[in-house]
């Protein structure tokens, strides 16, 4: 069933449109937006793709005015990457289109399903939440 919500999530949500930018581009500025000033190297790392092929990405975005790149304060020879204020825009107008979309499809849904539906994601997010923090714990313990 989660495989089968996910894939009609990405059917929906790909008609929320993501054009200017590739899927590949998108995850470039999802990460961006959530380690801010991240070198090549840990984006290239965040991706599992290579220093080159992910500078290529962010020369693209560059280019649409969605990334900025600016020496890091800690070493000449890097550089840190910074989502524009075009950038934040186009993710905002993205998550709206696609919010847009699935209230479309719960309104369709009767009210007592919505409301077990929110409750499942609630147990979801917060069982995912602490998964994460614990995982992040045991790999700050194992540095």
């Amino acid at each position: 069933m989660t495989s089968e919500a996910a894939e009609l999530l990405e059917v929906l949500w790909g008609r929320a449109s993501t054009a200017p930018v590739s899927a590949s581009q998108l995850r470039v500025l999802f990460i961006l937006e959530h380690q801010e000033g991240i070198n090549l190297r840990t984006l290239a790392d965040a991706l599992g793709s290579t220093p080159p092929s992910t500078s290529r990405l962010c020369d693209r975005l560059q280019a649409v005015g969605y990334v900025e790149r600016a020496a890091s304060s800690i070493s000449r020879r890097e550089l840190q990457l910074h989502l524009s204020r075009r950038g934040r825009s186009f993710l905002a107008e993205l998550r709206s289109r696609r919010e847009r979309a699935l209230e479309s499809v719960l309104a369709q849904m009767p009210v007592a399903k919505r409301t077990a539906l929110l409750q499942g994601l609630e147990a979801l997010c917060a069982t995912a939440a602490a998964q994460i923090q614990e995982e992040d714990g045991t790999d700050a313990r194992s540095a």
